[in-house]
């Protein structure tokens, strides 16, 4: 008889995982903002059936993050916006729990709310402008940029879900998702966002030529890839995930960060750890130490 760990003795060790992971997501207290994004009264922009919950609400968003990140920085002018004023060496988990809050605020909060968290982005862009290194001007409202910073996100998150995430979208699900995440976009002022997955596609290759590593973005790199503000008993896991979302970009991204392209070793051993660790984390965050959801609003 093969004996099988009780399910109890896991129960602490998911907690604090739930734990460490949601403080540095969602600040001290993920159990009050999960509550008060999930079951705060009103209607919602998207219903529970919609694409964007099931991507935006997996575990897959991790490595789709840190992809979107390193994506983001080959754009030279937001790249210097995101250098000059996102803060992001000094305040690197505040960041995150901003962007967080964003993403969770505008798939599954009440549409007040997210409302109110657009404009307090729109509010930010109108104050970062600058010129950067190579002397272009740039302005963080810029409708261009913004277009940028939208089609290189949302193309991670896709990309992480497909390969990473529990349930995979189909190629109609695909689309709907570009078709959702429009939503978000057009009211942050990006002018004709894709609806579609082609037209994702076709964006992002009209971009290419604007594209490139500069120094600014290949020290982000190294900063995302090799001196995180990370806990040294986490690094192992972070490890993983950055290999996971470096596996995911695709091939002419890498020389331009002076990342490595090993499709061999992606496509076996980085994807079998990706898959693990993501597996782990989802275990994690159906903890219920992060309070229910009530589904009557969700």
């Amino acid at each position: 008889m093969t004996a099988t760990l009780p399910t109890t003795l896991l129960d602490p060790v998911r907690d604090g995982l739930a734990r460490m992971i949601m403080t540095k997501v969602a600040g001290p207290d993920p159990r009050a903002e999960r509550n008060r994004v999930h079951n705060t009264p009103g209607p919602r922009w998207f219903a529970p059936d919609r694409p964007i919950r099931r991507v935006h609400g997996d575990a897959s968003m991790f490595a789709g993050g840190l992809r979107a990140l390193l994506l983001q920085s080959l754009h030279p002018s937001a790249m210097a916006a995101v250098s000059a004023h996102s803060g992001y060496r000094g305040d690197p988990w505040g960041r995150l729990q901003r962007t967080s809050f964003f993403l969770a605020i505008t798939t599954y909060g009440a549409e007040a709310d997210a409302e109110a968290a657009i404009a307090k982005v729109k509010s930010v862009h109108e104050r970062v402008r600058g010129t950067s290194p190579d002397g272009t001007p740039y302005r963080a409202g810029d409708p261009h940029l913004l277009k940028w910073v939208h089609l290189a996100e949302i193309d991670s998150f896709l990309a992480a879900h497909q390969r990473y995430g529990a349930a995979p979208l189909d190629s109609a699900e695909q689309d709907g998702y570009v078709e959702d995440t429009a939503r978000v976009a057009r009211a942050l002022g990006v002018v004709d966002p894709p609806t579609t997955l082609l037209e994702l596609r076709q964006m992002l290759d009209a971009y290419r030529p604007e594209l490139r590593g500069t120094t600014e973005a290949r020290q982000a790199a190294r900063f995302i890839l090799i001196h995180p503000p990370v806990p040294m008993a986490a690094r192992p896991a972070y490890g993983v995930l950055t290999a996971a979302a470096v596996g995911l970009l695709p091939a002419w991204s890498r020389w331009p960060l002076r990342l490595p392209y090993l499709p061999l070793a992606e496509g076996t051993v980085v994807r079998a750890a990706g898959d693990g660790l993501t597996r782990t984390i989802r275990w994690a965050l159906a903890s219920p130490v992060l309070g229910d959801i009530d589904k009557s609003t969700a």
